[in-house]
């Protein structure tokens, strides 16, 4: 989405993605913004996503959905919960995982976990007349390998792609997610033997979601890396901008396996545009660091903002 003509001679994008639990990336989008503006360079603001939560409020705020629609599906524990799906120039039916089945932390159980509430929500997507189908992945409460989803789907009826928010094969998801899904050391042990030899666990993206890449690979879906798939539906562009900023909660290994900010600073490297990358806690790669404290986030950003204009205008 490049700036429209008239503009003062410094741009600058805000491209953030969410900062889970702590600020959304609309909401970081807008603190970024109000920093360089405050300092005098106009700011576009374009949330962005990988796959999880947050996926349907980023192509909202970019004013590509052109109609939504809600479903009452079940929860990860079987509970009645409505659940949204959009529509993409009225061709292209969205749905988010973490809609129907998202990993609350006031109840964590692999064991009891089902995926069955996104398999209602693919259906009712795809019932509509869509002519092709995106599942986002990622910010889900299950660790069922899709059991739940294949209960009520058993075909997809449209192209099906899906964009993993990590690029996990089936057998490592329960090592490096199951935890904080609340599996307890023996549910990790169990659930990495019963992951062993699915006929889809060699495929990248394969463990997403609690292995929902691996059900819907299952199905013919195409796993693809949620980051640059989202840009692609976003119609990202990052030319014509002086500085574009991106960034997350933590920064890590996964960053770059898929998720949002790596895909933004890939695109701004092919395109010749400055990028620079925050994260409110930094464990890998040269991002920025903020101060790491939640109640400061959005006061980090605004300053950051601010640096990067005044830096921007020394240049």
């Amino acid at each position: 989405m490049p700036p429209s003509s008239g503009r003062p001679s410094l741009r600058a994008l805000a491209a953030p993605s969410s900062l889970k639990g702590v600020l959304s990336a609309l909401d970081a989008a807008a603190a970024l913004a109000e920093g360089f503006r405050d300092a005098g360079v106009e700011c576009h603001e374009l949330p962005v996503a990988d796959g999880g939560e947050g996926t349907l409020e980023a192509l909202s705020a970019a004013g590509l959905v052109t109609r939504s629609h809600e479903v009452d599906v079940r929860d990860a524990f079987g509970g009645p919960r409505l659940a949204e799906w959009v529509e993409l120039d009225g061709k292209v039916a969205v749905c988010e995982a973490a809609q129907a089945i998202p990993l609350d932390p006031r109840r964590r159980d692999v064991r009891a976990a089902s995926s069955r509430g996104v398999g209602e929500l693919i259906r009712a997507a795809c019932s509509s007349g869509a002519q092709a189908l995106v599942v986002t992945l990622g910010g889900t409460a299950n660790m069922d390998v899709g059991a739940g989803l294949l209960e009520v789907l058993d075909t997809l009826p449209v192209p099906t792609r899906v964009a993993c928010d990590v690029q996990t094969k089936l057998a490592d998801a329960p090592r490096l997610y199951g935890p904080q899904k609340g599996a307890s050391p023996d549910d990790v042990r169990e659930l990495t033997a019963q992951f062993a030899h699915h006929a889809f666990g060699h495929l990248a993206g394969s463990g997403a979601a609690g292995g929902l890449g691996a059900a819907l690979a299952s199905l013919g879906a195409e796993l693809v890396p949620g980051g640059p798939l989202v840009l692609e539906l976003l119609r990202f562009d990052p030319r014509g901008y002086d500085v574009v900023v991106t960034g997350e909660g933590t920064v890590d290994e996964t960053t770059f396996e898929g998720k949002a900010p790596a895909a933004v600073a890939d695109a701004c490297e092919r395109a010749g545009v400055r990028c620079v990358v925050f994260g409110g806690r930094v464990l890998a790669g040269g991002a920025v660091a903020l101060t790491g404290i939640p109640g400061r986030a959005r006061e980090d950003l605004v300053t950051l903002g601010s640096r990067l204009a005044r830096d921007l205008a020394r240049r």
